[in-house]
C-alpha cells in the first residue's frame, strides 16, 4: 500500500487543522492505521493509531482531548483531526500502515509499521 499525507499547514496556537492520509495500491480494510510526528532534532514519536475496522483507537497521552483519529474505508483514508494546536505540535506528521489480523491491534511502535507516507508539515505559532 502506497500512503500520501496532506492537509499540514501554519496555524496559530489554538487553532485547528485536518491532516489526510490517502492510500492507493491496495484497500486499507486489513490495516492499522496510525499518525506519529517529528520534530527537528528529535525521533519519530506515535501520536495516533486506529485498528483495522476503527474499534479500537490509542492516543499519545500529549493529545488526549485534542486530536481524533478516524478512517473511511469506503474512500481510503485516515484522518488526523487536530484541535486546540499547540507551539509543542510543531513537527512534520507521517502516516503509517500494517497489516493486522487482529481487528483490535492499535500498534504505538514505529518500528511495527511498514508502510509510510511522505509526512506533511505541521507549523503553530504562539
Amino acid at each position: 500500500v502506497q500512503l500520501q499525507a496532506s492537509g499540514g499547514g501554519l496555524v496559530q496556537a489554538g487553532g485547528s487543522l485536518r491532516l489526510s492520509c490517502a492510500a492507493s495500491g491496495r484497500s486499507i480494510s486489513g490495516y492499522a492505521m496510525a499518525w506519529f510526528q517529528q520534530a527537528p532534532g528529535k525521533e519519530r514519536e506515535f501520536v495516533a493509531s486506529i485498528s483495522r475496522t476503527g474499534s479500537g483507537t490509542r492516543y499519545a497521552d500529549s493529545v488526549k482531548g485534542r486530536f481524533t483519529i478516524s478512517r473511511d474505508t469506503a474512500k481510503n483514508t485516515v484522518d488526523l483531526q487536530m484541535n486546540n494546536l499547540r507551539p509543542e505540535d510543531t513537527a512534520v506528521f507521517y502516516c503509517a500502515a500494517v497489516w493486522r489480523d487482529s481487528t483490535r491491534d492499535v500498534p504505538a511502535l514505529a518500528t511495527t509499521y511498514d508502510a509510510w507516507g511522505q509526512g506533511t508539515q505541521v507549523t503553530v505559532s504562539s
